[in-house]
């Protein structure tokens, strides 16, 4: 009871600050009490409100402690972490039903590969850290023959187009309308962040983000694309550090109007969708997801342009977003984290490792995974225990196998650490289509010294 007295404290100080007397307090807080939703969108109670219904939500679970909402699970031997992970936030009072991919492992909260889908809530690291981390493939009017002829001229676009590692940025900033959008002033919070984000606008940060060039395989016609085979450019990244800011801002807000949470669902403290607070943090990470296209659209187009070369086709899609959609006739916001959209016809890119083949999809819109798909192959082993287990030369025969050229990455990111795509791709055969495969030749990351911002 310490953090509601602590609220109660704050918001009759709020009160008395701004003339409201006394026993007009007292008479708000009786009422708060009784029907505390009634003032979860008051300027002063509302902390107080939303933390009280959110003690009774959570004592509606019962002593069992049993998820109160369903969840399935594709895939085999998903990590037991991860699973209990998904249980976790199946029991908040606010979902309504879930699903784990079959590239599933653990993360702060919500799994890596665990879509949620809530009533009137988001849950900002249900989202995730790494806010908008999304896919952009563009097919170029290049001959296959580069790749053995004039790989140089790709490592030098890739060199001279984008920029990696944590807090990368150019020195000369980047133009792009999304530096206008009007919601970068809707908060000082926000305000705040425009000039870090503006400076890192085009780059590619760290982790399992990248950027390659490969073959792109049509078996048959699609896309408007003939059946063949296309030099196709990859990109994975997000919102780096100003997505980063949001979403550990947004938690620690969530954090604080949830003190009734234990320990182990603190990771997925949720604000009321309607909320003041709910309303900033859904237009920031909007804005981050508008941020985080305009990243990678740079990223391809001065590609493309020091290439000298056509766009012969454009995909894309987030994988670490919260959407507002209909799902058994009933509006639900779907969290996704670590998970491709997958409604009927939506075309998507589930990558592999950097020497795997990835696919570009089609959503068959299967309900029960909440019109979901994987978004990668899914690691196997964190990356502590990669970087100690492995060495350079236990990757180099695949990668000289598979015809990869590397021109920096870590440890953690050798294609070992990753499950099997193929595998991966078999147990979701009810979500999604394969349209093309895809096949990395010329891999570029972030050193390995450099901290994951995945």
């Amino acid at each position: 009871r310490g953090p509601l007295r602590k609220l109660a404290n704050r918001a009759a100080a709020d009160a008395a600050h701004a003339g409201i007397d006394k026993q007009t307090v007292r008479d708000i807080m009786r009422s708060l009490v009784a029907s505390p939703k009634a003032y979860m969108m008051d300027e002063h109670f509302g902390a107080l409100a939303t933390a009280l219904s959110s003690r009774e939500e959570a004592s509606s679970l019962g002593a069992t402690g049993a998820p109160r909402a369903p969840y399935q699970i594709w895939g085999e031997g998903l990590e037991k972490t991860a699973v209990q992970q998904m249980e976790n936030a199946c029991s908040l009072p606010v979902a309504v039903r879930g699903a784990l991919m079959p590239d599933a492992h653990v993360g702060y909260g919500l799994p890596i590969g665990g879509v949620l889908a809530t009533r009137d809530a988001v849950i900002p690291y249900a989202v995730g850290v790494d806010i908008a981390c999304r896919m952009k493939m563009t097919v170029l009017d290049l001959p296959l023959s580069v790749f053995e002829r004039d790989q140089d001229r790709l490592k030098n676009a890739i060199a001279r187009e984008t920029r990696f590692g944590v807090g990368a940025s150019f020195r000369r900033k980047r133009d792009h309308a999304v530096m206008d959008d009007k919601a970068w002033q809707a908060t000082s919070f926000l305000r705040h962040l425009r000039d870090k984000a503006w400076a890192q606008l085009g780059t590619s940060g760290s982790g399992n983000h990248f950027v390659e060039f490969g073959v792109l395989t049509f078996p048959q016609a699609d896309l408007g694309l003939d059946a063949g085979n296309y030099v196709a450019l990859l990109s994975h990244s997000g919102s780096r550090g100003a997505g980063h800011a949001v979403a550990e801002h947004y938690s620690r807000v969530a954090r604080d109007r949830h003190p009734e949470l234990p320990k182990s669902l603190q990771h997925l403290a949720w604000l009321h969708r309607q909320s003041s607070d709910g309303q900033a943090y859904w237009l920031a990470m909007n804005l981050m997801g508008r941020y985080a296209a305009a990243n990678h659209e740079l990223v391809h187009r001065h590609m493309a342009r020091n290439l000298g070369v056509r766009v012969l086709l454009d995909i894309e899609n987030h994988h670490n977003l919260a959407w507002e959609e209909e799902h058994s006739g009933e509006r639900l916001v779907v969290h996704r984290k670590g998970a491709t959209p997958a409604g009927k016809g939506a075309v998507g890119i589930i990558p592999g490792s950097m020497a795997t083949s990835g696919y570009v999809v089609r959503g068959k819109g299967h309900e029960r995974a909440l019109c979901s798909a994987a978004h990668g192959a899914g690691r196997v082993m964190s990356r502590k225990a990669a970087k100690q287990k492995f060495r350079w030369h236990h990757a180099r025969p695949m990668l000289q196998e598979r015809g990869v050229k590397v021109i920096s990455a870590g440890l953690d990111e050798v294609p070992m650490v990753y499950k099997d795509i193929e595998e991966v791709m078999g147990f979701q055969q009810d979500m999604v289509e394969r349209v093309a495969r895809f096949d990395p030749r010329l891999v570029k990351m972030a050193p390995g010294r450099e901290r994951p911002e995945d």
